[in-house]
């Protein structure tokens, strides 16, 4: 599983209290996991808060506004994104206009992709781990 160090997982936590609307539109319907797949929210990966990320797919999910589009945030994502690749997770890129516009339609993509990627029987195991000393069945 992608983590980061404590500083990224700060920023996370505090990211998760700031998402952007489309974000927070995605996010109601991803928790419900949609075909299956479980989503993280601003999950920290290295130095990267991921929006969204399915481990049992291998894929992170990223909700792009305008700012992506200006100065040298292309190449910025560009290496994000091959640091990802290089650690076997695809990313998939979604406008924060079209989230807003067409959630739906949003969650259809992210679930095919996912489907193409991985099972959701691959999953994780939901809850908790157990406690320090708790045997696991």
């Amino acid at each position: 599983m992608l983590c980061g160090p404590k500083s990224t997982v700060k920023k996370a936590r505090r990211l998760r209290r700031l998402m952007t609307p489309p974000e927070v539109i995605l996010w109601h319907r991803l928790r419900r996991r949609p075909g299956g797949f479980k989503f993280r929210r601003q999950h920290p990966a290295g130095a990267y808060v991921l929006d969204f990320f399915c481990s049992g797919a291998l894929l992170v999910v990223e909700v792009d506004g305008i700012a992506h589009e200006m100065g040298d945030n292309p190449q910025a994502d560009a290496r994000r994104d091959q640091w990802l690749r290089d650690r076997g997770i695809d990313v998939l890129r979604l406008s924060a206009a079209d989230v807003s516009k067409a959630p739906d339609s949003a969650v259809e993509a992210i679930v095919a992709t996912c489907g193409e990627r991985g099972s959701p029987l691959h999953q994780p195991a939901a809850g908790p781990p157990p406690r320090s000393g708790q045997e696991t069945s």
